[in-house]
């Protein structure tokens, strides 16, 4: 059955037939002519519908057959996951409950987390819920942690702190919802290599060793008590393939909703998270590199920096002549601190008002910008913009266009080629593309051919949730991806420091860019004695 889901602000037709299905069954009532086991009349009542094959049923289901088909007056309706020929029982329901089939997509990041409620009868999203990772009190960033697994006993810490917050976003849809775990019975997952290692609680500690080996790339369809998923404890769980060490499933999650892969023309997708992954190619090739890109714009190494949260900052103007900072938060409350957005806002004010130059100096003696004075805050305190801040926010840029260029030379193309650009994640959501090219974050395409996703990842998962053929597409993407590791790539350390100016060293890649620096330059020639 075909239908048109709304996706990342497009509509996609997509053949729905998800991970688990559901059938409702009338019974023979048991008679005295006939003494065939409960069990054996539902194998043949779903076998009939399914056209052959084995069905399993597990012991904790079997052992409550009879009560539930008693209730239902030998009216049932089952849970099956979706095997072509049978499958295995995950529930039975007494009478008709064919309306109620939920499924649960996930996006596990490094910080966030997300959860679609998802009606499976129509794919759409029911309900979401977002937490944050508790594996963060282990560190912050991946390879702390990925070195921390390899201590005695810390992997099944870090296994479950993760799976403790996915637990709670659950908990929390179910209570919402008014369901029953057994309610939910399936879930699909995208997040990068490591996120899903830890998921797994499979050992990730080749990943930071070379030569950088993930422990699998796709671990199949896995029982969700095995995972200590409070779903139903029979229902399964999908996990969209990783690409390589650095590049997982939320990317290929990206690509799938994108639809890069089904275009002529070459483009990009970036996702900058903790981690930066990049894809480029077009129907014919793809090739992928990841690095650790993303702190900065997450908040991770900037004096002022906090979540994307009630009191961050999320929009930055400063007003060429009296130099006066506007700015908007989250939930238009005092400000806390300042988030990715408003700090890449920040920056290209900051540049563009000649405040700093195009190294990220301050242009006057200073260490720092008042961005927003006591006063005005929410505790009392000046936030400031330090140079430490800029020259690491400088260094989180270069790297993702440094690592866009050695993909783009590893392929023998160049950034006229470049038809799209993809922006995923909350990077892809919340920051403002003039603001990201004029730093050099984003390439200085026409406005209208940068594209923002949003949360690809989770929305990658729901289409998995929701269709085999979008399952087979993906392991197809997996497949036709060619990885880069940029880990021991001598290029990449060669390049680098080009990538160590705003926009870049190379200002005639920036064309708009270098316009409006000339036209802030001549405003400030013409009103320098007023």
């Amino acid at each position: 059955m075909k239908k048109n889901i709304l996706c990342s602000g497009k509509n996609l037709e997509v053949d729905l037939d998800p991970l688990t299905r559901k059938i409702y069954l009338e019974l023979q009532p048991p008679d005295t002519q006939n003494n065939q086991g409960v069990a054996e009349r539902i194998k043949d009542g779903v076998l009939k519908l399914t056209h052959g094959g084995q069905l399993e049923i597990p012991l904790g289901l079997l052992q409550r057959l009879y009560r539930v088909c008693k209730k239902g007056e030998w009216k049932v309706t089952v849970t099956l996951s979706n095997d072509r020929c049978g499958g295995q029982l995950i529930n039975i329901e007494p009478g008709y409950k064919l309306s109620c089939h939920w499924g649960l997509a996930l996006d596990i990041g490094t910080t966030t987390l997300v959860a679609y409620l998802v009606d499976m009868n129509n794919g759409k999203i029911k309900d979401t819920a977002t937490g944050y990772n508790q594996q963060a009190e282990f560190g912050e960033d991946i390879l702390t942690r990925l070195q921390l697994a390899e201590q005695k006993d810390q992997l099944s810490s870090l296994h479950r702190a993760l799976l403790i917050s996915v637990n709670s976003l659950i908990e929390k849809l179910i209570i919402k919802n008014n369901l029953q775990k057994e309610d939910i019975s399936a879930a699909s997952i995208a997040g990068n290599t490591a996120m899903v290692h830890f998921c797994l609680g499979v050992d990730p500690s080749g990943l930071c060793h070379n030569p950088y080996l993930p422990t699998f790339n796709d671990p199949g369809i896995i029982q969700a008590k095995a995972l200590d998923l409070q779903i139903n404890p029979y229902g399964v769980v999908y996990c969209l393939p990783n690409i390589g060490s650095y590049v997982g499933g939320d990317v290929v999650a990206g690509i799938l909703v994108s639809e890069l892969h089904k275009k002529n023309e070459v483009s990009v997708l970036v996702d900058i998270g903790t981690n930066g992954e990049i894809i480029l190619g077009n129907r014919d090739w793809m090739v992928a590199c990841a690095g650790a890109a993303g702190p900065a714009l997450e908040g991770g190494v900037v004096e002022a920096a906090m979540r994307a949260e009630k009191g961050a900052i999320k929009q930055v103007k400063i007003d060429p002549k009296t130099k006066k900072v506007e700015y908007k938060t989250i939930g238009n409350t005092r400000p806390k601190g300042i988030c990715g957005s408003g700090l890449i806002d920040c920056i290209a004010e900051l540049l563009l008002n000649g405040i700093t130059d195009r190294r990220g100096n301050f242009s006057w003696n200073t260490s720092n910008f008042i961005l927003v004075p006591a006063e005005e805050t929410a505790h009392g305190q000046d936030i400031i913009i330090t140079q430490k801040d800029i020259k690491n926010l400088i260094r989180t840029k270069g790297a993702v266009n440094t690592a866009l260029e050695v993909l783009l030379e590893g392929v023998g193309c160049n950034h006229e080629e470049i038809t799209y650009f993809y922006a995923a994640g909350a990077f892809g959501t919340y920051i403002n593309p003039e603001s990201a090219v004029t730093i050099g974050l984003f390439p200085d395409l026409p406005r209208e051919k940068i594209v923002r996703i949003g949360n690809s990842s989770v929305e990658g998962a729901r289409l998995a949730l929701l269709s085999q053929k979008k399952r087979e597409e993906i392991h197809g993407l997996a497949q036709k991806i060619s990885y880069f590791e940029l880990n021991n790539n001598q290029e990449f350390m060669n390049k680098f420091n080009s990538g160590q100016f705003l926009p870049h060293t190379d200002i005639d890649a920036y064309p708009t860019v270098k316009e409006k620096l000339k036209t802030m330059a001549q405003y400030y020639r013409r009103n320098a004695g007023s």
